[in-house]
C-alpha cells in the first residue's frame, strides 16, 4: 500500500494517512451493506469526496470515516449507543475533541470520527424527505459530518442553524446552486424538530 513514507507503526501497522498526507482531511470510506435485495448501490469515493469538503469547509483537519451499512448494523448500532430500537438514517461518533491549537502539531494524528449511514433507509424515507436517493444521502453524509465536528438539534435555534448549514454546504458542493423544488430536512411525521 502506497501509505506516506511507506513507514509501519511499531505495532506492524501502517500509520494514519493523516499523518505527513498533503492534504489535511482524510476520509476512509466502506461499504459494508451486506448482499441481498435491500442493499444499495453508493458511490463511496464520491461521498468521501463530499465528507472532505465539508471537513475542510468547517476549518477542520484529521480523519473520518464513512461507512455504509445495511438495516440490521445500523440497529444493532443504535440499540447500542442511542438506546434506540429499529435503524435509523445516519448516525455519527465524534471522536477527537481536541482543537487544533491544542495539537502538538501538523503531523498528530487527529481522529475526527466516524459515520455511519444506512442507504436502505435513505432508499425508503428519500421520496417524503429529501427527494430523491442521491439528494437523501448528500444529506446524510452532511449531517453526520455537522455532528462530528460539533453541530447539534438539542434545541429550536441549535436545529435551525444546524439546517442552514447544511444547506449552504449542499449548495456549494453537491448541488452548485439551490435545492431543488422538493427538497425537505425535516421529516413528515416530524413534531419535535429534527429525527436525524
Amino acid at each position: 500500500p502506497a501509505w506516506p513514507g511507506n513507514a509501519m507503526k511499531g505495532n506492524g501497522e501502517p500509520p494514519s494517512p493523516t499523518v505527513g498526507a498533503v492534504s489535511a482531511v482524510t476520509v476512509v470510506g466502506a461499504d459494508e451493506q451486506q448482499p441481498g435485495d435491500a442493499r444499495v448501490d453508493v458511490d463511496v469515493d464520491r461521498w468521501c469526496r463530499l465528507a472532505a469538503v465539508v471537513l475542510e469547509d468547517e476549518g477542520r483537519r484529521g480523519e473520518l470515516t464513512l461507512t455504509f451499512v445495511d438495516r440490521d448494523e445500523i440497529a444493532a448500532l443504535n440499540a447500542e449507543h442511542m438506546g434506540k430500537d429499529g435503524p435509523t438514517d445516519v448516525l455519527s461518533f465524534p471522536l477527537d475533541a481536541l482543537d487544533d491549537d491544542e495539537l502538538d502539531g501538523p503531523d498528530v494524528p487527529v481522529l475526527l470520527g466516524d459515520v455511519v449511514v444506512c442507504p436502505d433507509v435513505a432508499r425508503e424515507q428519500a421520496p417524503d424527505h429529501a427527494g430523491t436517493l442521491d439528494d437523501e444521502l448528500a444529506l446524510l453524509v452532511v449531517h453526520g459530518v455537522l455532528h462530528v465536528v460539533g453541530h447539534d438539534h438539542i434545541d429550536p435555534d441549535e436545529t435551525a442553524a444546524m439546517r442552514v448549514r447544511e444547506l449552504e454546504l449542499l449548495a456549494s458542493y453537491h448541488w452548485d446552486g439551490r435545492p431543488p423544488a422538493g427538497f425537505r430536512q425535516d421529516h413528515l411525521d416530524d413534531t419535535s424538530g429534527d429525527q436525524s
